[in-house]
């Protein structure tokens, strides 16, 4: 088959395939033979082009106008069209082009998910709708999804699609389609905690959820409510079941065994506690408990396998008919079920589009693991969810399953040219085993690092460690019991496989823990530079997907990154909550607080951003400051910073001090020499960042860092209550930067 491109096909040439124009200069005359020699991998860059699309249509500061999105798209398309077919000319016009879909596919999914959000905080208001989503808490209540039907004290085209509402009562017997009723306190989905940092007002946005907030009282049936939409009955009854399996499943296990069980058959991890979540974490397990392409692979694996195994029992069916695509059929059949019981997570969805590509591949009679593969799954889901390219869900894993298959075919290439190895025996089989899983641990590990380090500020030492022990009880135990447990729930003896399934459960625990305690375990890494994880993305890309031997120069951009990872700015002052929370860097280097009521949340933040270990309790004892009845102040970087509390230390404080921070609107009179910020700053801006170079203050806010946007409204930082409602269980919420 010929490869195409954009509608350009190769043309018989002296040398064969495409002709370049020749181009005088030299340089280009080289690029344009290298790129022709890699002919096979240009389709491997569409998606990358297309993502940079969508990366570009969101750093933009305003948000454009639906026909200026689009109109760049028919520029690239005549220019593609007029420029003719020459080598260099071609693949230029095309990655414009394809650049130029990027960026309208973002536009017209912002519009086409737009809904209403929350201005501001509403204090107890009543809420009807029906329930989507029931979520328990390891703790006390659940969390519910609420589509509505009505808010108080908004109008119906002011009323939010849908808000998420954590309860500290239980409903017992609430299931996703009851119609409800509840008074609760909302907010508008939170903003980042500094400037730069993870936006989950813009990841709800893509949700269509409006709100967020928490309920004191338990949800009452509303009864007098028309049956939901059909859509929703459909999803309701899809959610029902899940529930019940998950009833099914903790009933026979019970703890955290049953609740890590539940996650790993029907993706509800709200029963995990925090203390095993950051165990899991720690121990670079963390990837186990949400399912995504290893648990995927291994059910659709072994679905496949078992169909096969069957059908070549039978002579009479294996000698006449292709079992081999009669399995692939079947398994993604399976696939879909457990894409469905497992509530069609984001993670979720992307890993079987992935794997059903695989087993089409398969049907098609084409290899099923190549980058192709992985090239077009990266591409459908860009298409459906381009918002999706900032998940570092999405980002990690594309990047292990990058780098593996990438390693998978060079290796494949080099046994071509000499005697495979071939393992011998029991043992030989095992060794061999072993060392795939090492091998691909270190493979995946290394390719996923740097995403690790610029969204969660952190690094797993023993992560090839503890994956060496816990992958194969994973493979083995783990998720085999899980699918012998889902067949056998249908005649009530699920209990049997669910206890294997908890010893391997068991097992992984130990693993965590004892490795998450092991000395250094965990290494805190400050926040890095975009420039610098563009990089080392930009060179990994550049290693991975090209075959010939110049994809060694995208070791160049790789160590550049890693040259200007540590010469990132930290703040000198930051102001949130409110204004009623203040940090200031003291001169070892570590961030000093006066922290106010319900501003551990956003202060957490900031530590993780720093990478500071502390817990913001211990960041909150205020070495740095002075207080006493009129105030606090500091000293950052030689410049003196007030915190006044009073109308006498006001008078003196905006005179004598360089940053004054007010927990209350600012006086006209009060003019310090440098910036002050008030409560009503940080209510319009967002948190605010203050950096000192050469002895003058320099401002960044979050309203900066977002531009003006439809999800960029001000929005204050969730308390504790807030931000376990607004927490999204798919994409932790971390460090995460457009």
């Amino acid at each position: 088959m010929v490869a195409q491109v954009g509608g350009v096909e190769p043309r018989p040439a002296e040398a064969g395939g495409l002709a370049p124009a020749a181009p005088t200069f030299a340089p280009l005359a080289a690029l344009g033979r290298r790129l022709e020699a890699e002919q096979e991998r240009w389709f491997l860059w569409l998606p990358v082009m297309f993502g940079a699309g969508i990366a570009l249509y969101f750093a933009l500061p305003t948000e454009p106008w639906t026909g200026a999105a689009l109109l760049p798209v028919l520029a690239a398309l005549a220019l593609h069209l007029g420029l003719g077919r020459a080598v260099l000319r071609s693949l230029a016009t095309v990655s414009l082009l394809t650049i130029a879909l990027g960026v309208a596919a973002g536009k017209l999914r912002t519009e086409a998910v737009r809904a209403p959000v929350i201005v501001s905080e509403t204090r107890t208001v009543g809420i009807t709708g029906y329930v989507e989503l029931v979520e328990p808490r390891p703790t006390q209540g659940q969390r519910l999804t609420i589509r509505l039907t009505e808010l108080e004290q908004h109008e119906a085209h002011r009323t939010p699609y849908r808000v998420r509402v954590r309860t500290f009562a239980e409903t017992r017997g609430l299931q996703p389609g009851d119609a409800v009723r509840l008074r609760a306190s909302l907010s508008p989905p939170p903003g980042p905690s500094l400037p730069g940092d993870y936006d989950f007002a813009r990841a709800a946005w893509f949700q269509s959820l409006g709100g967020v907030g928490y309920s004191r009282a338990a949800p009452e049936m509303a009864a007098d409510l028309p049956a939901p939409p059909l859509s929703l009955q459909v999803s309701a009854a899809v959610a029902r079941v899940r529930q019940a399996i998950g009833r099914r499943v903790t009933e026979a296990l019970p703890g955290q065994t049953g609740a890590i069980a539940n996650a790993l058959i029907t993706g509800e991890r709200g029963g995990i506690t925090e203390a095993t979540n950051q165990a899991f974490r720690d121990a670079g397990l963390f990837h186990i408990l949400s399912i995504s392409g290893l648990h995927m692979v291994i059910m659709a694996g072994a679905v496949f396998f078992t169909i096969r195994l069957v059908l070549a029992a039978i002579p009479a069916i294996a000698l006449r008919y292709p079992i081999k695509k009669w399995a692939a059929a079947g398994a993604m059949v399976g696939a879909l079920a457990y894409l469905m019981i497992s509530g069609a997570a984001f993670a979720t969805v992307r890993s079987y589009i992935m794997i059903s590509i695989m087993f089409l591949a398969v049907l098609l009679d084409r290899p099923a693991v190549a980058l192709r593969n992985v090239a077009l799954a990266a591409l459908a889901i860009l298409l459906l969810w381009p918002e999706s390219l900032f998940d570092p869900g999405f980002q990690m894993s594309f990047a292990a399953v990058v780098a593996l298959v990438s390693a998978y075919e060079w290796l494949h290439r080099r046994e071509e040219r000499r005697a495979p190895f071939a393992a011998r025996g029991l043992v030989g089989h095992g060794l061999r085993f072993l060392a795939g899983i090492v091998a691909s641990t270190l493979i995946a590990s290394l390719a996923v690092a740097p995403f690790g380090i610029y969204h969660f500020h952190n690094t797993q030492q023993f992560a090839v460690l503890a994956n060496l022990i816990a992958i194969p009880i994973c493979n083995v135990i783990v998720m085999p019991a899980a699918l012998a447990s889902l067949v056998a729930m249908a005649v009530g003896l699920e209990a049997y496989p669910l206890a294997v399934m908890g010893w391997g459960i068991d097992a992984m625990v130990r693993c965590a823990d004892w490795v998450s305690g092991l000395p250094g375990a965990v290494g805190r890494v400050p926040a890095i530079p975009t420039s610098a994880f563009g990089l080392i993305v930009a060179g990994g890309l550049w290693c991975t997907l090209w075959s010939t031997r110049w994809r060694l120069l995208g070791l160049v951009p790789i160590a550049a990154g890693l040259l200007l990872a540590p010469w990132s700015v930290r703040p000198d002052v930051l102001v949130g909550r409110g204004a009623a929370l203040v940090a200031v860097r003291m001169e070892n280097g570590l961030l000093s607080a006066l922290a106010g009521r319900g501003s551990t949340f956003e202060l957490a933040r900031w530590l993780e951003h720093d990478g500071d270990a502390r817990t913001p309790a211990e960041a909150a004892k205020a070495a740095a400051f002075r207080c006493d009845s009129h105030g606090c102040t500091a000293r950052a970087r030689g410049l003196l910073v007030a915190v006044p509390r009073s109308a006498a230390a006001l008078r003196d404080d905006c005179s004598l001090a360089a940053i004054v921070v007010l927990r209350f609107p600012r006086p006209h009179g009060c003019q310090p020499p440098g910036p002050a910020v008030d409560a009503n700053d940080i209510a319009a801006k967002g948190a605010h960042a203050i950096f000192i170079e050469a002895g003058r203050a320099r401002v960044e806010t979050v309203a900066d860092a977002r531009g003006r946007r439809p999800w960029s409204r001000p929005a204050a930082q969730p308390d504790a209550t807030h931000a376990d409602a607004a927490a999204d269980d798919g994409t932790p919420a971390r460090g995460f930067r457009p």
